[in-house]
């Protein structure tokens, strides 16, 4: 049961990183691919910040 709730959270993970690298035009950070690279794989330490939070729901809606 253990393995399945690691391997769910892992792939919510990975869907996430893939959502906003692919989405990231929508966004009003910087273009950069230091900037997008970071904000991707940290996006849901991110999720806290309400402005984050704002462009990355404009990243899910596409």
């Amino acid at each position: 049961m253990v393995k399945l709730v690691v391997i769910a959270l892992l792939v919510a993970y990975v869907g996430g990183v893939w959502k906003f690298w692919t989405g990231f035009e929508r966004t009003n950070f910087n273009r950069n691919l230091p900037t997008r690279l970071s904000m991707s794989v940290l996006w849901p330490v991110l999720l806290v910040n309400r402005s984050f939070r704002k462009n990355f729901t404009k990243v899910l809606k596409g």
